[in-house]
């Protein structure tokens, strides 16, 4: 305790860093409670107001399904490698729309957050892990639409099935990723969160989510599972399908590169903390 404290007061000490590598993550787990409020109140602001509520969560990914059986599925013909259509679809749908989500909103999560930033202390790291928290509710509800579409379809779980989290928290852990570098460039410059929606538009036709990987000739497809997201949309659909292609080598680089952009990321936004609430 510290001088001056009251006798049965708990006393927290804020400092600055100290070098580098000092992430400091456990910070996370000590504002647990903020971090449940955070995610609480990003799901209450989501559907207020909205005369469906929750029912988006249920009608944007069917409707990016319908989309995607109308136009991959009945006139571009794309291999489904076996499944109807729709069940494939929707099997890469769900993880790449919780990616997109969750990346989308750790990104522009300090900005939307800035009157908090600048009147109390508490860790920032805190905003772009309840960025990425948040979304798993839609993804929840989502899975249980899959589940039925799965029975409609005849199509049983199998032991598999019991991997669907851990793609889920490999897709999470990008999207994390994605946000601890952006976020803190969007603080200072605003254009990212413009050019955000667009870059991942473009990342997901680089990513199995309409069609199956075996399009991809075997001379370009080390390059093409350099994109971290293959190999979390090809497990997850490993996962629920349990008989579709599945490159363990994409599995591998998506394991690498969360390593790599994410302690990055957690040096870079660490860096870069202590200016957030001078600048936005």
């Amino acid at each position: 305790m510290s001088a001056g404290a009251l006798p049965g007061r708990k006393v927290v000490e804020i400092r600055p860093s100290r070098g580098l590598f000092d992430l400091d993550l456990g910070s996370v787990w000590r504002y647990r409670e903020l971090w449940s409020i955070l995610v609480q109140r990003d799901i209450k602001v989501r559907y207020r107001q909205a005369s469906l509520g929750i029912g988006w969560a249920v009608l944007q990914p069917l409707f990016t399904v319908l989309i995607g059986t109308v136009i991959f599925g009945h006139f571009a013909k794309l291999s489904s490698e076996g499944f109807p259509y729709p069940l494939f679809c929707l099997a890469g749908t769900l993880p790449w729309t919780y990616f997109q989500e969750a990346a989308r909103r750790s990104s522009v999560g300090l900005v939307a957050d800035s009157e908090l930033v600048r009147k109390v202390y508490f860790p920032r790291f805190i905003l772009p892990v309840s960025s990425v928290t948040g979304p798993l509710v839609d993804s929840a509800i989502n899975l249980v639409i899959l589940l039925a579409m799965m029975m409609f379809y005849g199509v049983m779980p199998t032991w598999r099935f019991l991997f669907v989290p851990v793609f889920m928290a490999i897709g999470g852990l990008i999207a994390l990723s994605v946000g601890l570098w952006l976020g803190p460039i969007n603080a200072k410059f605003r254009d990212i969160m413009h050019t955000v929606p667009f870059l991942l538009q473009v990342w997901m036709y680089g990513t199995p989510v309409f069609y199956s990987i075996t399009i991809v000739k075997a001379k370009w497809l080390p390059f093409y599972s350099l994109n971290p997201m293959v190999g979390v949309v090809q497990g997850f659909r490993w996962a629920v399908l349990g008989k579709t292609s599945y490159d363990p080598v994409s599995i591998w680089v998506s394991i690498s590169a969360i390593v790599v952009l994410l302690f990055g990321g957690l040096l870079w936004f660490r860096n870069r903390e202590r200016s957030f609430a001078d600048i936005i």
